[in-house]
């Protein structure tokens, strides 16, 4: 565990395992936590990565919004990495952080030796139906900031996308909730406005530009993701599609042994191919 500060905004990362670098960013209302079903299987054969992101678990969350602009985050994650002397990683994101490390890949190419996406999407293409959602996610970040963090989450694991988990073991819906729990109202607020669907860039142009190899991972019950898993994958060169069954949105939360299993497979061969540079140096001054 440490702490690493980036343009005067302290994030807290969990950084163990040896070998080719693997960073793991978080969804919404997550934290490092959030990983550890798979975090430490992942190490085995890597060193992992996990960093809370602005606004969330143990990281710093500023009181003004402008500070969680998308392109600010991507700035603020490239100079973690670049803090803790990693010049190339894989990255996996799920939900947020799938979009994320989505954007890292396009607009921080050199940094990104593989991309691992996790119900993720390439942004919302129709300029009319972003706006919608901007408008939407400012409503929901109002109502956190009114309700508070408690009644927040009780409204939002009673969406129909969680489904899914409520035939989870008692003890993960426990630590689930308790991860959710423990962030802050500020910080949830501000990661919709700043980081939310409805601010980031529409990315689907520029899938095709992809030069690395790309996983495109949805569990089978998310109908919606896997969609949208297929739509981007279609655009992307060297792209690799695993639907993992009996799964809902978060699948290394709800089938973790699969989970583990496609992420292994896929960062075998991926790092055959790219010859592991990810063992590069760089310092950040």
């Amino acid at each position: 565990m440490s702490v690493v500060g980036a343009s005067g905004v302290d994030f807290h990362v969990e950084d163990y395992g040896n070998g080719p670098p693997l960073v793991l960013l978080h969804g919404f209302t997550g934290s490092t936590a959030s990983w550890a079903p798979v975090s430490r299987d992942l190490a085995r054969d890597h060193r992992v990565i996990a960093i809370d992101l602005i606004g969330h678990g143990a990281s710093s969350a500023p009181s003004d919004p402008s500070r969680y602009a998308f392109g600010r985050a991507l700035q603020d994650l490239a100079e973690v990495t670049a803090r803790l002397g990693v010049a190339r990683a894989s990255w996996l994101g799920y939900s947020m952080g799938g979009r994320l490390a989505l954007g890292m890949a396009l607009d921080y190419p050199d940094r990104v030796s593989s991309l691992l996406l996790v119900s993720a999407i390439a942004g919302i293409q129709d300029e009319h139906e972003r706006h919608q959602r901007a408008e939407a996610d400012e409503l929901m970040a109002r109502r956190i900031e009114e309700a508070g963090v408690e009644a927040f989450v009780e409204e939002w694991e009673r969406l129909p996308i969680w489904e899914s988990q409520r035939m989870l073991p008692d003890e993960v819906s426990r630590a689930q909730r308790e991860i959710r729990l423990g962030n802050r109202a500020v910080g949830l607020a501000n990661s919709l406005r700043g980081m939310g669907q409805g601010t980031q860039p529409s990315y689907w142009e520029r899938l095709s530009n992809f030069e690395v190899p790309v996983l495109m991972m949805a569990g089978a019950l998310d109908r919606k993701f896997v969609g949208i898993a297929g739509q981007m994958g279609v655009r992307i060169a060297d792209a690799t599609l695993s639907v993992v069954p009996s799964a809902g949105h978060a699948v290394h939360l709800e089938r973790p042994g699969e989970f583990i299993e496609d992420v292994r497979a896929f960062l075998a061969r991926s790092e055959r191919s790219e010859g592991i540079h990810g063992q590069e140096k760089l310092e950040w001054t």
